[in-house]
């Protein structure tokens, strides 16, 4: 199949939704099919073209920028060369262009899909209403417009103005890709030298620097942690320098980053194996994200995957895999004295929460999200209607693991 990806930002952009694309992507090409993606240039430091992994990568110009929206007057002429040659439209929401390629299909008789990550949710303002209401009506006229509309979980669906709708015509649950590269003893053991880790316990969180992902519940959830645990230590992954639109967050935070500077340790970006070792020295991982521009942390699962327990917050979607595997503990949203206790019981019995790694890693396994996207593409191609919405055959594995934790030999 030749399968064409649509996004307004890509790969090496850091995000949940962009590193979802790029894995999808990446297993589609694994297995032999065609596949483009198209998105912005929103760095005009990229190349127009670019191949990276057996998956082609056309980039358009950015004339104008409001906060992390873009305009893009090339877009269009593209849009229609690259939907021409493609057998489906695969579009991710939020993006304010996915009408116009919603549209294209429609023309073209090429099936539509639509995922959609996340509502978008923007600060107080006037114009930013404004751009809410045209963003809004972009996603509906798309979701009308798609063939199918793809979503994580039936928690976050049902949530969801905007999923709700179609829960019971065209919504299908697909778990997302999740994927890491090895790391050896040898490089987890060095992350903890690099770092001078050495006996403490060691909070991490995975996410870029911005206001959604609620990173002050967890600097004010510190001290009651720092009470139990004097020497605990917390690791923040991601980029957190430049980022587009959330600069003044960052000042914000920049008092009380130095306030906590011998327990949090900002480490930018990780990749490769430091990633999977950075995970691999943690005691537990916090998802403390404010609003319902999360719907499912990704990061979750990377952590479970290494057997690194959860203490996250109660967001429809995001509550889910820790709900489903016990592997936990979820809290009331910028609650953060009921994360602090979360975090405290987990630190205190770490084992207690652990469940096996390999049933995790092969729920979420990139082949099989691509796999189960496949299916669906060829179904539509074969003019096929879809049933009711139903959860797949992972996530019923998944809750199995609630009721079997790993007995004490398994721990060690």
């Amino acid at each position: 199949m030749k399968i064409l990806e649509v996004l307004t930002y890509y790969r090496p952009w850091v995000s949940g939704l962009t590193i979802y694309v790029e894995r999808l992507s990446r297993a589609l090409a694994k297995q032999g099919h065609d596949v483009t993606v198209l998105t912005s240039q929103y760095d005009p430091a990229l190349p127009r073209y670019d191949v990276m992994d057996g998956v082609k990568i056309v980039r358009i110009p950015v004339a104008l920028r409001v906060s992390k929206g873009v305009l893009m007057p090339d877009f269009g002429p593209m849009a229609w060369r690259l939907a021409r040659a493609a057998d489906v439209l695969h579009l991710h929401l939020p993006q304010f262009d996915a009408p116009g390629l919603a549209t294209r299909g429609r023309l073209l008789g090429k099936p539509v899909v639509l995922t959609y990550h996340c509502d978008l949710q923007l600060p107080q303002g006037g114009f930013n209403r404004l751009v809410d209401r045209v963003v809004r009506l972009q996603n509906d006229t798309a979701g009308r417009l798609a063939d199918a509309v793809v979503t994580y979980t039936r928690d976050y669906a049902t949530h969801s103005p905007y999923l709700s709708q179609y829960i019971d015509r065209k919504l299908v649950i697909i778990p997302p890709p999740i994927d890491l590269d090895e790391a050896g003893e040898a490089v987890v053991r060095a992350f903890a030298a690099q770092h001078h880790l050495g006996e403490r316990p060691i909070i991490g969180i995975s996410a870029r620097l911005a206001a959604e992902k609620g990173v002050e519940v967890l600097l004010r959830a510190l001290p009651r942690v720092l009470e139990r645990f004097p020497d605990a230590l917390v690791l923040h992954a991601g980029p957190y320098k430049d980022i587009i639109g959330e600069e003044a967050y960052a000042a914000r935070l920049a008092p009380l980053f130095e306030q906590y500077a011998g327990h949090y340790r900002l480490l930018g970006t990780l990749n490769g194996a430091e990633l999977t070792a950075f995970y691999r020295n943690l005691d537990v991982l916090c998802i403390c994200s404010l609003n319902s521009t999360e719907s499912f942390g990704l990061v979750q699962i990377e952590a479970m995957r290494n057997g690194v327990p959860v203490a996250a917050c109660a967001l429809p979607g995001v509550r889910q895999p820790v709900t489903m595997t016990g592997m936990g503990e979820v809290t009331a949203v910028g609650d953060a004295e009921a994360l602090a206790e979360a975090l405290i019981r987990i630190l205190s019995d770490t084992a207690h929460y652990r469940r096996p790694a390999e049933t995790i890693a092969d729920s979420f396994s990139p082949a099989q999200t691509a796999a189960e996207y496949a299916r669906l593409f060829q179904a539509l191609l074969r003019g096929e209607r879809l049933g009711p919405t139903a959860e797949p055959p992972a996530y019923e594995r998944l809750r199995a693991l609630r009721a079997e934790p790993m007995t004490a030999e398994e721990t060690r």
